[in-house]
């Protein structure tokens, strides 16, 4: 028994040692599992400087990306990482939306990773080409069902925010046969098919839609999120969708962060408080902005309601991707 004693004793000196020189000179790697360049790309390097501020300068964050296959790829390898505060993961909607769309994932999203925090969320608008008739969201939806099987539908590839967001639509209005889903490889090509009036609509997060919006490039109709975007001058007067009678529609495009499951809890309250400082820092939240997205401050912030945020996001993803029958694997 005394030896048992000494080496719990022993065991949490350590574990008191390490928490105190976290990080140390060793750098954070901040896994982002997709490609540089793109929106998550530009969120986790914004953050990965207010974290180092927030840390007091001497910490070093640096970027990882290990993209492919959805972003299962990068989160697997955090997940598989050695549980000691130096590798995270920041992901968006896909985590919760993985379990749905790959049937033999490599890891289990709620139950091998310690939850941080969230980050910012970005709000989706629900477009339509130039030429579409209907010039209201209730003149769209009685268009659609005037011309059932004649529309069609963009999305940048099977799981990204446009499959996430249209596929909810659809399948809250009753559409899914009504309309043509047509994949593309990227947003950038879908957004162009949509402009060039080649496709018919489109629903994708304000980061991508605010610029062809604002410019008339194409038509907006509604926000996916539960109230209005008062704050927003160019969506301000575009109404919900719950608003339309799509009750308890809500879908954003939101970003958190991840360490492996067994992180010390010292190392990850020293994280948690560090990504609540970053949240409030001036320049993050300005950069933030500067891509459409609003930083979260509310309990999210937390691990316990960030981790029950995306659990219920999987309850409301995973029955929509299953019923369209459309799988990643």
């Amino acid at each position: 028994m005394k030896r048992l004693l000494v080496l719990v004793a022993a065991a949490a000196t350590l574990f008191s040692v390490n928490a105190q020189t976290f990080p140390g000179s060793k750098p954070v790697s901040i896994v982002v599992p997709f490609a540089a360049g793109g929106p998550t790309d530009r969120v986790a390097r914004d953050l990965a400087e207010a974290l180092r501020k927030s840390m007091g300068g001497g910490a070093n964050f640096v970027v990882e990306n290990v993209n492919g296959a959805g972003g299962t790829i990068g989160a697997n390898k955090v997940a598989k990482a050695a549980p000691d505060g130096h590798t995270l993961l920041l992901h968006h909607i896909g985590m919760a939306a993985a379990p749905g769309l790959y049937r033999k994932l490599q890891y289990k999203p709620l139950e091998d990773f310690e939850y941080l925090g969230m980050i910012n969320e970005v709000p989706m608008t629900l477009i339509g080409k130039p030429q579409l008739e209907a010039n209201t969201y209730r003149d769209l939806e009685n268009y659609i069902r005037a011309n059932a099987g004649k529309l069609n539908i963009a999305h940048a590839g099977l799981g990204s925010a446009s499959h996430l967001c249209g596929l909810m639509w659809q399948t809250a209005i009753n559409a899914k046969e009504a309309m043509t889903t047509i994949p593309f490889g990227g947003t950038a090509p879908a957004m162009n098919a949509l402009v060039g009036g080649q496709v018919d609509m489109m629903c994708d997060q304000t980061t991508n839609t605010t610029g062809q919006i604002e410019a008339g490039r194409v038509k907006a109709y509604a926000v996916t999120t539960a109230k209005p975007l008062k704050n927003n001058k160019l969506l301000k007067d575009l109404p919900t969708l719950q608003e339309m009678g799509l009750k308890g529609f809500d879908l954003t495009i939101w970003h958190g962060l991840y360490a492996p499951k067994g992180t010390p809890p010292a190392v990850l309250a020293q994280l948690n408080t560090a990504l609540k400082l970053a949240l409030k820092d001036p320049e993050f939240i300005k950069k933030q902005e500067g891509l459409g997205a609003v930083v979260v401050i509310d309990k999210r912030v937390e691990p316990a309601a960030h981790k029950a945020f995306v659990a219920a996001e999987m309850a409301k993803l995973k029955p929509v991707i299953e019923a369209a029958g459309k799988f990643a694997d």
